[in-house]
């Protein structure tokens, strides 16, 4: 067997040859070189709340792919809460009436669930562009905008669900000299 193939497992020491378990127990190289005052990475700095409008609402907008969403929620008296879709200046829509699908309906409500704020927000939807599909997911990311600029504290359960995350997937573009995005015409061999 040659040197080079050879491994030897010793314990990590620090600066000037200290063996680090003997120095310190329990602690890591970073520790050492910080000075004993390595910074917490897997804790996010929290951000501040957002304070309402001066009419007490919070704003937020969703975006998939050509469906855009602009959210604005505010406390609902009393367990009055509920999330309507506004189609005009007077005229709204329940969720259940506005989407036929069963998935796009629970996307809408999906982060309200996840916080445990169904009945106490107050949720107004304008929502235009794109297709059901999409108009449902830009809901679910402005709802879940708008309430972590409510209570910052949300931010770990959405994030953890995925309701923060932009899914940036668009179509792809047509190209030419065939049919479609990736289709081609039918090849001749005659």
């Amino acid at each position: 067997m040659s040197d080079e193939n050879t491994h030897t497992t010793e314990p990590a020491t620090a600066a000037g040859g200290l063996n680090l378990s003997e120095a310190m127990p329990g602690a890591s190289i970073g520790d050492v070189l910080l000075g004993g005052q390595a910074e917490d990475t897997s804790a996010r700095r929290m951000r501040e709340p957002k304070p309402a409008d001066k009419h007490g609402w919070w704003w937020a907008v969703g975006r998939r792919k050509n469906a855009i969403a602009r959210v604005r929620m505010r406390l609902a008296p009393e367990g009055k809460g509920g999330l309507k879709i506004q189609k005009t200046r007077k005229t709204f829509k329940t969720i259940e009436e506005y989407f036929s699908e069963k998935q796009d309906q629970s996307d809408c409500y999906a982060p309200l669930k996840a916080t445990g704020t169904e009945h106490t927000m107050e949720i107004f939807v304008r929502v235009h562009g794109g297709g059901h599909t999409g108009q449902a997911q830009a809901i679910r990311l402005g709802i879940a905008r708008a309430l972590r600029d409510y209570d910052p504290t949300f931010e770990d359960v959405l994030r953890q669900n995925g309701y923060l995350t932009v899914d940036a997937r668009r179509v792809e573009r047509k190209k030419y000299g065939q049919p479609g995005a990736r289709k081609r015409f039918q090849f001749s061999k005659r």
